[in-house]
This record gives structure tokens, C-alpha cells and sequence, in this order.
């Protein structure tokens, strides 16, 4: 469509140039009214103008239409090794395996890549993939009727592995917060409490990086903000410089003077 396309826009061109060079009609390029008349001597003028105006507005939808379906995400490996278990009734193109499709269309779902899927999960983090992957028998459909009895394909709850992100998701953000707190307030050693402070500032990252579909810089504000929490709540690991000697400041009387 596109070199049809050039090929008419070429011709036109060629039409102008003349034209141009045309004392009568060099004004035919510039001027609707003199380019229509000249197009009325010339009919294969003005067929090229229709057949460009048909062809870029069905060469622009085309366009549109590509990009949206070039937007579509490929289908979840899981559901098509279990689509094509159901199509073939079995492990495709081993012995005692039958294609539901024949001929051609045999060959229709081999290449994932060239696959789109119509609906993915609202919720498709990392966390929940991992458990749709390794948890998935947790979380089966039961509500959904079963056609054969095939037990080697399974429909899994979407809302039962969001509840369970969600859930875990909470029990890890606050393990982490309120346990590093009750580890540091029990901890004495100024040495120690560094070395925990930067131990729960790394899972909580980890965490955060892994386990979610955050950006990096939403992972880098995120632990910013939990490292300051951790380093606020117990004030004896701001170091404060008194004389020329550094002390931790805390209760009263474990402040030092120096008075040098």
C-alpha cells in the first residue's frame, strides 16, 4: 500500500513539474480552481487526486490499526501451554496427541511471539505471577465446570490471588517496618544498629524491586523514605560532633562535654 501510494504521489509530482514549467498552468499547483480546471482537461489528473485521497485514508487506518495491535501484550505462557494442551488433547506433536485444527492451522499457536491476548490480569505484578506460577494448585477455580478429566489443566482464581497478594503484601511492609524497629530499640551498639539499618534498608529494596511492578525511581523514593524512618526512630544513631570528639546523642546523660 505504501509503494502504491509513493507511485501515484510520483506521478502527481511529475504533473506539477510540468506545470510549472507550463506558462498557462504554473499557478495549477498553488491554486485549487486553477488546478481544477486543468484537472477537468486532464482527467487522469484529478482521477490520481481521488485515487491518493481513498488510499491515504485507508492506508491511515491501517496505520491506527497496527499500532493498537502492536500494543497488545503476548499471552501468558502458562495459558497457552495450557490452551494448546487442550487443543491437542495432549503434549503438542507427541505421539497420541491429535490436533483439534487440521492442516495448516495445526501450526496456527507455535509461535508465542506472533500471539496477543485480548485481557490480561488488572493486577500482573511480580508477586502475583509468582504465585499464579508456583502456587497456582492454592488457588484453583472450583466454581468452574470441568468438560473432561483431564486433571493436568486447571483454572486458577484471579480474586483469590489478588486477596493473597494483597495480604502478603501488607504482612511483608509491616514485618519489615515494625520488626526493624523492635530489633533496633533492643539493639545498644551504635556499630550494630548501622549494619541493621542498612540490612532492612537492602530487603526492604529487594522487596520492593522484586515483588512489585514499581519503577526505579519509585523504588529508590520508597526505600529513601523507609531508610529515614528507621534512622529517626532511634535518635542515638545521629552522630553529633562535641569539641573534637564525635558521641551518639540519646538520653541525657550519656551526652559528653569535651572540653578541649
Amino acid at each position: 500500500m505504501q509503494s502504491e501510494l509513493n507511485e501515484l504521489q510520483t506521478e502527481l509530482d511529475m504533473m506539477d513539474m510540468r506545470d510549472i514549467r507550463s506558462s498557462e498552468s504554473k499557478e495549477a499547483p498553488h491554486d485549487w480552481v486553477e488546478f481544477k480546471r486543468c484537472g477537468e482537461s486532464e482527467l487522469r489528473r484529478m482521477q490520481l487526486v481521488h485515487e491518493i485521497r481513498s488510499l491515504m485514508s485507508e492506508y491511515r487506518q491501517a496505520l491506527l490499526s497496527e499500532s493498537r495491535i502492536t500494543s497488545l501484550p503476548t499471552p501468558d505462557r502458562r495459558t497457552l501451554e495450557a490452551f494448546r494442551w487442550q487443543l491437542w488433547k495432549g503434549t503438542p506433536w507427541m505421539s497420541g496427541s491429535k490436533c483439534a485444527l487440521g492442516g495448516n492451522g495445526r501450526y496456527i499457536y507455535d509461535d508465542h511471539n506472533a500471539l496477543v491476548a485480548l485481557k490480561v490480569p488488572d493486577q500482573h505484578d511480580r508477586m502475583s505471577q509468582f504465585a499464579e506460577n508456583h502456587l497456582g494448585h492454592l488457588f484453583k477455580d472450583r466454581s468452574t465446570p470441568r468438560h473432561d478429566g483431564d486433571s493436568k489443566v486447571a483454572f486458577v482464581s484471579e480474586r483469590s490471588i489478588a486477596k493473597f497478594v494483597s495480604y502478603f503484601s501488607t504482612t511483608l511492609a509491616a514485618a519489615l517496618l515494625f520488626g526493624a524497629i523492635l530489633i533496633l530499640y533492643n539493639v545498644k551498639s551504635p556499630n550494630a544498629k548501622l549494619g541493621l539499618v542498612t540490612l532492612f534498608t537492602v530487603l526492604f529494596a529487594a522487596s520492593a524491586g522484586l515483588l512489585t511492578n514499581a519503577r526505579r525511581a519509585e523504588v529508590f523514593g520508597t526505600t529513601a523514605a523507609y531508610a529515614a524512618v528507621l534512622v529517626v526512630f532511634d535518635d542515638r544513631l545521629v552522630p553529633i560532633r562535641i569539641g573534637r570528639n564525635f558521641t551518639f546523642t540519646g538520653h541525657a546523660p550519656n551526652v559528653a562535654m569535651d572540653s578541649r
